[in-house]
């Protein structure tokens, strides 16, 4: 029910919710857009005949709110409905909650039962964990590889090339390692982080959008590295169609949706950008490249997950793709093409 919720209701978590009487589920609901409902909240609303929730235990993911934000506190709600027992899949990590939603309830002479199905309450959320525990988006990186390990067919583009493109004479186009369903795969990965992450010599030789047009969704924050604002202007990345961060250090005064974010790019790149994004409540980030993008983060022990998906397609020159070493929690095959899922068990 929670994953129902996924990219829509940050920088709320997601939150599943159902309502048992008598061994017969009889309301349902999950976290509505952010602004919007709760999951308890929706879930109490679905239930039809109401008399029936002072005999009903509510099943919730994570622990109901005790505080008033866009929404009412849900804890008040379960409270007024009178609804005996409820059972609570983990407690939130959000300040203004941890436990008090919990004590509000247990104070009403509600039973309730804590750490059910705790492990996979976490997972669902682990991008609001992560955020409020390690002060910091959380972290999926993201690449394309041929069977060789290559994930380009040129390493940079030259000072020649960049002029040409700038003129019109060449143009900046991707070369595609993976088939169209993986293409579009990626563009569902996309809506469901807040933000996405790309470096300057990706933005120059793809010239990508960066958006999720093949996807029904919210497009993410554009982030962008460009250290000496080397992307040309007319780049689609730079159209302020789609809010946008540039992080770079050169003085550049922000626009409508593009704003620019000077950082030392000499030392501890990727602890700059995960500060900054903190600051802006960014809890999110898809990284997608290029490889020393990547490797940046990698390096630096920064990634939670790694999404790598591989062609049927040699290069026999180029590019190298990222080396990282995690544990491989799912692998799947996108027709031609595979998928393989990663964790990072240090970070």
């Amino acid at each position: 029910m929670a994953k129902n919720g996924l990219g829509t209701t940050r920088p709320n978590p997601i939150v599943g919710c159902v309502i048992v009487c008598d061994d017969v589920i009889i309301g349902e609901g999950y976290t509505s857009p952010f602004g919007g409902n709760h999951a308890e909240v929706n879930a109490i609303q679905s239930v039809n005949d109401k008399s029936l929730l002072k005999n009903a235990t509510l099943y919730v993911s994570l622990e109901p709110c005790n505080h008033y934000g866009k929404t009412p506190p849900c804890s008040d709600l379960i409270v007024k409905s009178k609804i005996p027992k409820v059972v609570v899949g983990c407690i939130d990590p959000f300040e203004a909650v941890a436990g008090k939603g919990i004590e509000k309830l247990e104070k009403s002479g509600c039973e309730v039962v804590v750490g059910v199905l705790e492990e996979k309450c976490v997972a669902v959320n682990q991008r609001f964990f992560t955020f409020h525990a390690r002060k910091r988006p959380y972290i999926v990186l993201k690449w394309a590889e041929t069977i060789d390990g290559f994930m380009g067919l040129e390493k940079i583009y030259s000072d020649e090339k960049l002029k040409q493109v700038q003129l019109g004479v060449s143009n900046a186009n991707p070369v595609w390692i993976t088939n169209q369903y993986s293409r579009q795969l990626v563009h569902k990965m996309r809506m469901e982080e807040q933000a996405i992450l790309v470096g300057t010599n990706t933005v120059i030789s793809d010239n990508p959008k960066l958006d999720v047009r093949d996807w029904q969704g919210e497009n993410p924050i554009r982030l962008v590295l460009d250290k000496n604002l080397r992307i040309p202007t007319n780049f689609n990345v730079l159209d302020g169609s789609i809010k946008t961060i540039v992080f770079t250090e050169k003085n550049k005064e922000n626009a409508e949706n593009m704003e620019y974010v000077r950082i030392d790019f000499s030392s501890s790149i990727a602890q700059q950008i995960c500060a900054v994004l903190f600051a802006l409540e960014i809890q999110s980030v898809f990284i997608e490249g290029g490889s020393q993008t990547l490797q940046t983060f990698v390096d630096a022990n920064l990634w939670d997950e790694a999404r790598i998906f591989t062609g049927n397609t040699t290069f026999t020159k180029g590019l190298k793709a990222p080396i990282l070493i995690g544990e491989e929690i799912s692998k799947q095959f996108v027709l031609s093409d595979t998928l393989r899922i990663l964790k990072n068990s240090h970070c």
